[in-house]
């Protein structure tokens, strides 16, 4: 799913929305679009305000900072939609007779892709997620609490075929999570890496497979 692809499904949940004002609306679709055609550090609030036909002033007064903003768009669309996503990545995934090593291998590029596709969403979105306890109180167990069931089946397909070690699945998520979380935030936050090799990923893989994957 590409940035536009993204934005577009954004917009499509603001349309639906009854929680915003006719203005709200019209500033969130303005911004979404201007993020989708320039990318969200060129677009300015001062073009979002002129396009959506309010003060920039306006704005400022509903949500505070362009970051806000974002959220704004953000956390009902994860909420509504995450879910969703979740259940198509993981069936797209789990193919016949995949084995553990290339699910973990699909997953990270599939993954890499997208992130790669929506790099400043992302890194707003965690940047602000680490300095704002209440939205990461908010939206870190909801996530969660959705990936979790959807990765307890995957750990238990591969456990069944004897190619993970028999360790609660609960541990083995939580070692997978802190990984692939870690993977992704320290290339794609903290070094601003604008592309992702095949090599690394299979570094990666191969850690993971190493520490809980059965050896033949």
């Amino acid at each position: 799913m590409g940035n536009s692809n993204l934005l577009n499904k954004m917009a499509e949940i603001i349309q639906k929305s009854d929680n915003q004002t006719a203005k709200q609306k019209k500033i969130m679709e303005v911004a979404i679009s201007l993020f989708a055609e320039k990318g969200y550090s060129n677009t300015a609030t001062a073009e979002i305000a002129k396009l959506a036909g309010v003060a920039e002033g306006t704005i400022f007064k509903h949500y505070g900072t362009k970051e806000n903003l974002l959220l704004s768009i953000m956390v009902p669309f994860l909420k509504e939609l995450f879910p969703s996503m979740a259940d198509e990545l993981f069936e797209e995934l789990m193919t016949d007779n995949i084995s553990f090593e290339e699910f973990l291998r699909k997953f990270l590029k599939n993954r890499t892709h997208f992130l790669l596709d929506n790099q400043e969403i992302f890194q707003v979105f965690i940047k602000e997620m680490i300095y704002k306890e209440e939205l990461k109180n908010e939206l870190l167990p909801y996530i969660f609490e959705q990936a979790s069931p959807r990765l307890g089946k995957v750990i238990d397909v591969f456990q069944k075929r004897g190619e993970v070690i028999d360790l609660p699945i609960s541990q083995i998520k939580n070692v997978l999570a802190t990984t692939f979380f870690g993977f992704f935030i320290s290339r794609f936050v903290l070094l601003n890496l604008q592309l992702l090799n095949d090599e690394e990923i299979d570094h990666i893989v191969h850690f993971i497979v190493n520490g809980i994957g059965k050896r033949s």
